[in-house]
């Protein structure tokens, strides 16, 4: 019981800082001795810091609390053309951030890892540092923590957990990118306290992370959201599962960019950003392109609708920059696809450009606040 008073308290403080012992008490239920109690200990283990004191017409000026901006995480965002590293305070302030080109070998890539992580952790040393998160483009096997399942990284399965472990000596948890979205969302998101949510992330695919009555959901080996696999056209273009015509080979950024080198130019075309960008221009094929990729995403969507009736929707990716070309069709998919009761919310994410990095400083630091929704 006083480890879940603990945590209780942890969330409230995250959620609600500054604030005093005696609005504590009042928003958990719990006893001014027992918060008091609990509060000591934390500061004593550098969770919480006082600061500031407020004012009443009368009676005890009240102590403000706050984490402790000095617990820190090392976030790890691996995509199949870059790696980022990031240094992140508790609540969700980046400190620093780099990045590198994804070799094509994982050996290649901890190598190059190993000396950025010892450099941060070298100039750093006045912070304490509560783990390594890291997001991935792809699955992982909970139990020897290796990568198994990465199509779009086009590594072989390999374990990158023991050495960034041993580089670093500090406890490293790993996550699907689009999980990572979703922890990110509950943790420091406008959709703090919804417990049924989506995350769809889309880039070189598509990738879905579901918050299911506050959970992540998981499934039977860590699977559960690959629907960026499932089949939309069983005789589309390949998919890099080995499966054709699956919802990210249909509504991925490389399909519109695939879409417009058929009707353009066959051969090297546009980037996504330049493709984006041509469309701004009045460029009709670009154009065209974008409402086939939201076409076949709305298809996509309405499944999640359908089986899993969220009440909102996050969309990450580049594509929200063109909000009001994507945002009509996929809301109107959603409400053609309810069965009863009203729509889900359907939106972009307002920090797409670092929601994996900050899910995975969210991911490090459940072992002590617990699940997104613990309060």
């Amino acid at each position: 019981m006083r480890d879940i008073n603990r945590r209780v308290l942890l969330n409230l403080i995250r959620r609600r800082q500054p604030v005093s012992r005696a609005e504590l008490s009042r928003l958990s239920g719990l006893q001014r001795s027992t918060v008091s109690l609990i509060i000591e200990e934390l500061i004593e283990q550098q969770w919480v810091i006082e600061g500031s004191t407020g004012r009443l017409p009368r009676g005890r000026r009240p102590t403000f609390l706050r984490l402790n901006d000095r617990r820190a995480v090392i976030g790890i965002d691996l995509r199949p053309t870059c790696i980022t590293l990031a240094l992140c305070d508790v609540n969700g302030r980046f400190l620093a951030q780099e990045m590198l080109t994804t070799p094509r070998d994982p050996d290649v890539a901890i190598q190059e890892l190993e000396g950025r992580l010892r450099r941060i952790l070298q100039q750093n040393s006045d912070l304490l540092f509560e783990g390594v998160g890291i997001s991935l483009p792809g699955r992982f096997d909970p139990a020897s923590g290796k990568l198994i399942f990465a199509p779009n990284l086009r590594w072989p399965p390999c374990d990158l957990r023991t050495p960034i472990e041993e580089i670093t000596g500090l406890p490293v948890l790993q996550e699907n990118a689009a999980n990572a979205c979703a922890l990110s969302e509950a943790w420091y998101g406008e959709n703090q306290g919804v417990r049924n949510l989506v995350v769809i992330t889309v880039s070189e695919g598509i990738g879905t992370g579901l918050l299911v009555n506050g959970e992540l959901a998981r499934g039977w080996n860590n699977m559960a959201g690959e629907f960026g696999h499932v089949p939309l056209e069983p005789d589309g273009p390949p998919c890099g599962c080995g499966r054709n015509g699956c919802w990210e080979a249909m509504a991925s950024n490389r399909a519109a960019q695939r879409y417009y080198s058929e009707a353009a130019n066959p051969g090297e075309g546009p980037t996504f950003t330049e493709l984006l960008s041509l469309a701004e221009q009045g460029d009709h094929m670009a154009t065209r392109a974008l409402e086939r990729m939201a076409e076949y995403l709305a298809r996509g969507l309405r499944m999640l609708v359908a089986g899993l009736a969220p009440e909102v929707i996050v969309i990450v990716g580049e594509l929200t920059r063109a909000w009001d070309r994507f945002g009509p069709v996929l809301e109107a998919a959603a409400r053609q696809q309810v069965l009863a009761g009203p729509a889900p919310r359907i939106m972009p994410a307002r920090d797409g450009a670092t929601a994996r990095l900050r899910g995975t400083v969210a991911l490090v630091f459940l072992k002590d606040f617990g699940p997104p929704l613990a309060v």
